[in-house]
């Protein structure tokens, strides 16, 4: 399949969820790479698959901190690397965040992934940036992969955090200048756990 990535009015980074309730919400994973384990997971986090053919990871490529304008074409074999790759940064980032040795399995598929070329930019005649076209699914895979081998090995490798609500397994980066998010989104497990702790304080006083 392929498609290219249009504008959107908002480059904000971070990606807009949508809740159990139906409330959407703005996720910031603070890094590409952890912007693709949103699309679903391992075991239990299949549920959340949302990479179902070629258009999927267009569309994800699209919505994702990547710049805009981005022509790509997806294979299907490259979405099956896609969800595997994307499944290998999910455990390593919850490796990462709960202090556990990061797995040769896991690291094994990003570094294949990462070893072939990646996204191509290009400077074009009016001085503004461009993608090269015809970028293939497998280019997209290298730049997630090279992506997150910098966030595994760099300054913020020991601020990979998984959500603190109990409910919740969404993973981030704090870069935060005091180190100290602990939430996906203040507005969506944020302010649940806050009203959550108020309750049993206020249940815990009643006689």
């Amino acid at each position: 399949m392929s498609g290219r990535t249009g504008e959107t009015p908002d480059r904000t980074p971070g990606l807009t969820l949508v809740s159990g309730q139906g409330k959407p919400y703005r996720f910031d994973p603070g890094t590409l790479c952890l912007e693709l384990t949103v699309t679903g997971g391992p075991g239990a986090f299949a549920r959340w698959e949302v990479l179902h053919e070629p258009a999927d990871l267009v569309t994800w490529a699209g919505r994702s901190r990547l710049p805009d304008g981005l022509d790509l074409t997806v294979t299907a074999a490259e979405l099956e690397r896609a969800r595997t790759l994307r499944d290998a940064v999910f455990l390593l980032a919850a490796d990462r965040a709960h202090g556990r040795p990061l797995r040769a399995a896991q690291l094994d598929v990003v570094n294949a992934a990462a070893a072939t070329p990646p996204l191509v930019a290009r400077i074009t005649p009016d001085g503004t940036r461009a993608w090269a076209p015809g970028a293939t699914g497998t280019q997209l895979l290298a730049t997630v992969a090279r992506d997150a081998i910098d966030l595994f090995t760099g300054p913020h490798a020991d601020r990979v955090r998984e959500c603190g609500a109990h409910t919740c397994h969404l993973l981030f980066v704090d870069t935060s200048r005091p180190g100290r998010r602990r939430w996906c989104a203040m507005e969506h497990c944020g302010n649940r756990e806050k009203v959550r702790a108020h309750r049993a304080r206020h249940a815990a006083t009643e006689p």
